[in-house]
């Protein structure tokens, strides 16, 4: 089978396996306790902790160590609403954020904040001037996410922290999730003072994360225990997991370097054999290079089920999603492509393709081939 759902999760890259698998084995110790195993652990924690600020560019001191990006959402968003629900309760968001930050401002809407979703273009990008214009005297956080998890759409976000700059009192969380050793990514150098990461989306283990937490930002903490990462995130320490996570984040940073050109070379085949099917598919991703990242490409097939299309390429051997895997078993439109396009059909038929470092251009050509093979017989089914 090919494999071509990396937005969703990515396969664990072997060396990450490994030093999971020797530091389960070898620093079991907690990393709390006094003695020699205990002081063990806390160094390959530390050493973990300093691999994985280096690879953002931050200060190690900086990392949050979470149970994945979904934790790292909610306690950007809510640690920022109950931190700083004095100075004012209103938030800045989008309308395609992905469900763990979308949700999560649902619920703090229901406990008294106010949240302002800024619509998004056909491109699907949010404009600065709407951020900054949606900006008022209670505003205490503004959370935008990186790249689309759905369509690739690429957010302006050092523009939007540079404007942001000018409202020191005003946070701004980004969720990297989707863009992190994909496209460029620059904490500081962007304003960004609160930043999620996800490992099994960098090819690390599943059920770790990081949040990036800017020195001087303060957060309610939603995990209270035994004060574990800066009394932020209380909890015995996922060692194996980070070290994996630290690890991923290393690995996918060489993998960028060494294949810069990589994802844009397979997006531009993938869009080219789409765009010869004519009409009868409709591209949902931006193409240019500033709209968005290339390792996601969403296109619509109206007329056809996206699961009895997804089936069929599975038949085939290739492994896609509808929407976002954490939406993909609502029979709903996708919000994303709604807020797009307004257009109910085409949010009903969206197909995701997403490329990994792995991903070769023989393995976008079988895709168009089977797509060829199999879109005639399911439009005529449908239409019959």
């Amino acid at each position: 089978m090919i494999y071509l759902d990396h937005a969703a999760t990515t396969p664990p890259h072997p060396e990450v396996v490994k030093a999971v698998g020797e530091v389960m084995m070898r620093f079991y110790g907690n990393p709390s306790s006094l003695h020699r195993a205990g002081a063990e652990a806390q160094r390959v924690l530390k050493q973990a902790r300093e691999v994985a600020a280096r690879a953002l560019g931050v200060n190690p001191a900086e990392i949050v160590f979470t149970s994945g990006a979904t934790e790292s959402n909610n306690a950007a968003l809510k640690g920022v609403a109950f931190q700083y629900r004095d100075r004012g309760r209103h938030i800045v968001t989008t309308a395609i954020e992905h469900p763990a930050v979308y949700l999560v401002a649902k619920q703090l809407e229901a406990l008294g904040f106010s949240v302002t979703y800024l619509p998004v273009d056909r491109t699907g990008r949010v404009s600065p001037d709407a951020v900054e214009q949606a900006l008022r005297d209670d505003t205490i956080l503004v959370s935008i996410m990186h790249v689309n998890n759905e369509t690739g759409s690429l957010q302006p976000i050092a523009e939007i922290g540079r404007r942001l700059a000018r409202h020191p009192k005003v946070l701004f969380h980004v969720d990297a999730v989707q863009g992190f050793g994909k496209v460029p990514l620059d904490p500081k150098g962007w304003g960004i003072d609160l930043l999620s990461l996800s490992g099994h989306k960098i090819r690390g283990p599943r059920g770790v994360g990081l949040l990036y937490v800017r020195e001087g930002v303060k957060l309610f903490p939603l995990l209270a225990g035994g004060g574990q990462e800066g009394g932020l995130r209380s909890g015995t320490e996922n060692v194996p997991g980070i070290v994996g996570l630290a690890k991923a984040m290393r690995l996918i940073h060489e993998e960028q370097a060494a294949k810069p050109d990589h994802f844009a070379r397979l997006k531009r085949r993938l869009i080219a054999g789409l765009r010869a099917f004519g009409d009868r598919v409709l591209l949902n991703s931006p193409e240019g290079d500033d709209e968005a990242a290339p390792h996601i490409v969403n296109f619509s097939v109206p007329g056809i089920k996206p699961e009895v299309l997804l089936h069929a390429l599975e038949e085939e051997g290739y492994l896609l999603s509808t929407k976002s895997a954490c939406s993909s078993k609502k029979d709903e439109p996708s919000r994303v492509l709604l807020a797009m396009f307004g257009d109910e059909e085409r949010a009903r038929t969206g197909i995701r393709v997403s490329f990994g470092y792995e991903t070769t251009e023989r393995d976008v050509d079988g895709f168009l081939a089977a797509l060829e093979k199999r879109l005639p017989e399911l439009l005529a089914w449908m239409k019959g």
